[in-house]
């Protein structure tokens, strides 16, 4: 007789973990680089230009050095908790090297050797000090454009979305809806910039409608795409059970066709934050897109590049937190949905 066997005894044993990180001696050289040059070559003073923080960046590469090279050679005599934050890093060790040599030409080109013309380019310090001497306009900025974009996106997510289930699901809707649809949809909300600020009483208003508009068509859409391509045999078994027509809109249509809601989320959010940021250029009086024709205006291109990355951010954290809430609510469809 065979004996059997545990699922726990055919488990494969788990792969040894390599006793040193060499991505991360490699993103240590990168940042101690970027340290020493910081540190000993003197900065190149243009005319009334000098720059701050120097000392601290330099300071701040080095230990950043440090903590890499420790991580990288002495991470399992910190037992768990060092080869818990070493497995955490693996995985962005490349980009770690990448960002110590860009930190490091980027300071050498500019502060160091002066071959990037100033005003128009500044070091990593330049921003340090944006980000420490104006942090109170800047966070009111951001905190501006986020309300302003959570305005737009949920009027016209919401918008969109109803109209798009409504497409799917009525002809008759859809004979009406898709034509204007088709002739609007692809005019860019932008190129709509003068008539909605004649047509709406503020700028606000005007930028919360442009926001809309260009999150509210790839909504509507895909949301109608997706519920017109719902499978006839779930309504069909659906019925025979007794559903009324409410049930298989609320049950049945919406839920089949949320992978393809969220797509059109995607899509929106990304148009939204660019006629976001045009549209606080043109009228608003508060928001990075308004931040950024500030800086301009003065020729602070360090507050303008310190916007730009704020701005970044902000976007990759809104698209991270989408991608998080659609995990959340498509977690039923993990095995058929790949993402």
């Amino acid at each position: 007789m065979t004996a059997l066997t545990s699922p726990r005894a055919e488990r494969a044993p788990a792969a040894p973990r390599p006793p040193v990180w060499w991505s991360g001696l490699a993103a240590a050289i990168a940042w101690a680089g970027t340290g020493a040059l910081t540190l000993g070559l003197p900065n190149q003073v243009e005319g009334f230009t000098d720059w701050v923080y120097t000392t601290e960046f330099g300071w701040l590469a080095l230990a950043v050095a440090a903590l890499l090279a420790g991580l990288g050679v002495a991470a399992p005599l910190a037992g768990r908790p060092g080869l818990a934050a070493r497995d955490t890093l693996r995985p962005a060790g490349p980009w770690l090297v990448a960002l110590g040599l860009l930190f490091g030409a980027w300071e050498l080109f500019t502060a160091k050797l002066g071959w990037l013309p100033t005003p128009f380019f500044a070091p990593p310090t330049a921003l340090a000090e944006v980000y420490t001497d104006d942090w109170r306009r800047l966070g009111d900025s951001a905190f501006n454009s986020v309300k302003l974009l959570a305005f737009g996106v949920a009027w016209g997510a919401s918008v969109g979305f109803l109209i798009g289930v409504a497409m799917g699901w009525s002809r008759l809707v859809g004979y009406w809806a898709h034509p204007v649809i088709r002739f609007l949809g692809p005019v860019p909300a932008s190129a709509l910039l003068p008539l909605a600020f004649f047509v709406f009483p503020s700028s606000y208003a005007a930028a919360i409608f442009l926001i809309a508009l260009a999150t509210g068509f790839p909504v509507a859409v895909l949301t109608w795409s997706g519920v017109a391509g719902v499978n006839r045999h779930y309504y069909d078994v659906a019925r025979t059970l007794g559903a009324s027509p409410l049930f298989l809109v609320l049950r049945v249509a919406i839920p089949a066709a949320l992978p393809q809601v969220f797509v059109g989320l995607f899509m929106g959010l990304g148009g939204a934050f660019s006629i976001l940021v045009t549209a606080e250029m043109m009228g608003v009086k508060s928001g990075l897109g308004w931040y950024l024709t500030w800086a301009q205006g003065w020729a602070s291109y360090s507050n303008m590049y310190a916007a730009l990355i704020v701005m970044a951010v902000v976007c990759s954290g809104l698209i991270t937190l989408l991608f998080a809430v659609r995990d959340r609510v498509l977690s039923w469809q993990k095995g058929t949905v790949k993402w």
